[in-house]
């Protein structure tokens, strides 16, 4: 009979498939990763998270411009107007320039720089032509960033902020994902498992029908127990009937989920041992603080909502900008006729000859009275940084009992595992004792019966204790962000890398 189901199992995938898929659990996780929109999507926000941090961190780094002009030829009428009247005269010139800017930001938020140009000009109506050359030495430098709020490293520390929490997200959603594929995964596998003991009960109510049809023939039992057994018989295949219709519609949801063609068809191989685990509760809470993602979005709000503070504050605070900067200029002016090496080396040295430009100032703006208007915008994002707070200890124990309780459920889950295992083994053997003490009459086809159902119900509690165990472990490694089965906090990276 088992041949005979397997054969026609097999000649109906290969008529009616257009691909078999054998998978394990592992094989449907790592398919749902590649496969996930959701998983994809995460991933390019993780990567748009690292472009803006790596922007943030260069803006720490020299920054070098060059612009030029080559050339800029106009042709105009320009006017002046002086005591004798207005004068209408030419204008045709040719400008060629190139400005390189080299510019350093410091962590106080201000800049060195350092800038050098080029300017010369050719004057066909005049007939002449100017060289400039000028290089600057300059310090800009805010005074509230010493003090107030420091844009640079606050949008650096911001972009930090957001890429940890972008690496959390896509973390917690790896292991959402694997749970999620976990618990269609193992439905499957129940819908096959519980379509082979009913199977199995059918073979069993078969041959039970048999003994019972050649006993009533032999006149050992009565005939209302032989029509009961071809009832229990009808039964037993109405139940086979119903789990193959749950094992189809089990096997499209994983194909769905993994987004393969419902044509195909799914067999699922999975290990039926499992893993005794010890898991230790404080290493279960310890890494379920340190990652959950709902404490790290919090966390980071908190963060942020302290730079809004700095903020909000710095825009009522004396603010002021110090300024300085040496500059070397040297312009000579020809006729048009000299060359241009000779021009620029006469410009040279006039700026060799000048003496440096040189400044330094110091510009300053003292708030006088605002009516309270700052301050209280201070104290209402205190008051919304408080609330952030009192949010995240509540956040916190909630965290520290959900944990607790799966621990505790996981355990319990074992114990439970480990008793079915033995009440299957006592159920086996009785139903065979009931099955030889029926043949020779001594019990009637009720108790066996009883017993073979007995037999069915420790199957299917075994086989669902044992999913419940292994899908625990699953859920605690999602909401400790730690792997028990192998002793290694989870990392995302290990995910990255295939």
């Amino acid at each position: 009979m088992k041949f005979i189901v397997f054969l026609s199992l097999f000649i109906t995938l290969s008529l009616h498939a257009k691909n078999i898929h054998y998978l394990t659990l592992e094989d449907c996780q790592k398919i749902a990763r590649e496969s996930s929109y959701q998983m994809r999507s995460l991933i390019e926000n993780l990567k748009i998270a690292r472009y803006q941090l790596n922007s943030a961190r260069n803006r720490f780094k020299t920054q070098v411009n060059f612009y030029a002009q080559l050339p800029d030829y106009s042709e105009t009428i320009s006017s002046l107007q002086d005591s004798s009247g207005l004068h209408y005269f030419p204008v045709k010139q040719a400008n060629f320039s190139g400005n390189l800017q080299i510019s350093q930001p410091l962590p106080t938020d201000g800049t060195i720089y350092l800038g050098t140009g080029v300017y010369h000009v050719q004057d066909y109506f005049r007939n002449e032509q100017s060289f400039r050359l000028n290089t600057r030495i300059g310090l800009e430098q805010p005074i509230e960033a010493f003090y107030a709020y420091n844009h640079l490293q606050s949008a650096l520390k911001l972009a930090q902020l957001n890429y940890n929490l972008s690496k959390k997200r896509l973390l917690r959603a790896q292991l959402d994902l694997e749970y999620q594929v976990a618990q269609t995964f193992y439905n499957l596998y129940s819908a096959v498992e519980q379509e082979r003991i009913a199977q199995q009960t059918l073979e069993q109510q078969e041959d039970a029908y048999k003994l019972a049809v050649n006993k009533f023939k032999a006149g050992v039992i009565a005939e209302v127990e032989a029509l009961q057994m071809e009832v229990d018989l009808g039964q037993a295949r109405n139940n086979y009937d119903l789990a193959r219709v749950k094992h189809l519609a089990d096997s499209d949801a994983l194909k769905q989920l993994l987004n393969i063609d419902l044509q195909d068809s799914i067999v699922v191989n999975t290990d039926l041992t499992y893993p005794i685990v010890q898991v230790s509760l404080d290493t279960a809470i310890e890494f379920g603080l340190k990652n959950r993602l709902e404490l790290q979005e919090q966390k980071i709000s908190i963060e942020q909502q302290k730079l809004n503070i700095a903020q909000i504050r710095a825009q009522h605070v004396i603010t002021g900008k110090i300024s300085a900067y040496y500059d070397f200029i040297g312009v000579k002016q020809d006729p048009q006729a000299y060359s241009l090496p000779t021009t620029f080396n006469n410009a040279w040295d006039e700026l060799k000859r000048r003496p440096g430009n040189r400044g330094v100032a110091l510009t300053v703006n003292i708030p006088l009275w605002d009516w309270g208007v700052n301050k209280n915008q201070v104290l209402a994002a205190k008051a919304q940084l408080k609330k952030m707070q009192l949010s995240l200890n509540d956040s916190r124990i909630t965290i520290i009992r959900d944990i607790r309780n799966t621990v505790l459920e996981l355990k319990t889950s074992l114990r439970r595992l480990q008793l079915l295992e033995k009440n299957v083994q006592v159920a086996e053997k009785s139903y065979a004792i009931s099955k030889k003490r029926f043949a020779n009459g001594d019990i009637n086809s009720q108790a066996l019966a009883l017993d073979r159902n007995r037999l069915s119900q420790a199957y299917n509690s075994r086989l669902n204790a044992l999913i419940s165990y292994k899908l625990q472990l699953a859920n605690v490694k999602r909401k400790t962000f730690y792997d028990f089965v192998h002793h290694k906090p989870v990392e995302l990276d290990m995910y990255l890398s295939e």
